[in-house]
């Protein structure tokens, strides 16, 4: 099987590797650097829980080649926080507004939340629901989702 290179940047981590041409960047972030927080839901794309930022835009790590990721800055849920395991705002205010149920939606929405934030950090509760439309939660119902995102954006005003 042919191997193609692969260097990016993935959570401030320089990264060389060699993986087989068909694999994606989900493949490479969980079976080469044993990143596992970016979940496979649907494979198609379309549940968002293995979403993950790619030169600060959200991206779906099922769908895009391990090949498009080159030279890439890919962050991913564990690279979320800050140096000596400080939660980011946005991990702090899922857990303070019990965001989370069985997790496993939870990376990519932050992920999601995290590039909305960073491109507008006074969204409003409508642009919320819309930037994280994409991402399927079959626990919470969704409000305490937005409530903690909306309380992440207000922490990071001040």
């Amino acid at each position: 099987m042919k191997k193609i290179p692969v260097s990016m940047t993935v959570n401030d981590d320089e990264v060389d590797i060699y993986v087989p041409a068909h694999w994606t960047l989900l493949d490479v972030l969980r079976e080469e650097l044993e990143l596992t927080g970016a979940k496979e839901g649907c494979g198609e794309g379309v549940c968002g829980s293995c979403t993950v930022l790619m030169d600060g835009h959200p991206v779906r790590s099922c769908l895009t080649l391990a090949a498009e990721a080159r030279g890439a800055r890919v962050l991913t849920v564990e690279g979320l926080g800050g140096p000596g395991m400080e939660l980011d705002p946005l991990q702090q205010a899922f857990i303070e507004k019990g965001a989370v149920q069985c997790g496993f939606c939870t990376p990519g929405m932050l992920m999601t939340a995290k590039a909305l934030l960073d491109s507008k950090p006074e969204a409003t509760e409508q642009e919320v629901r819309e930037a994280i439309s994409g991402n399927i939660c079959r626990c919470t119902g969704y409000a305490k989702i937005v409530e903690a995102i909306l309380d992440a954006s207000h922490k990071s005003e001040t």
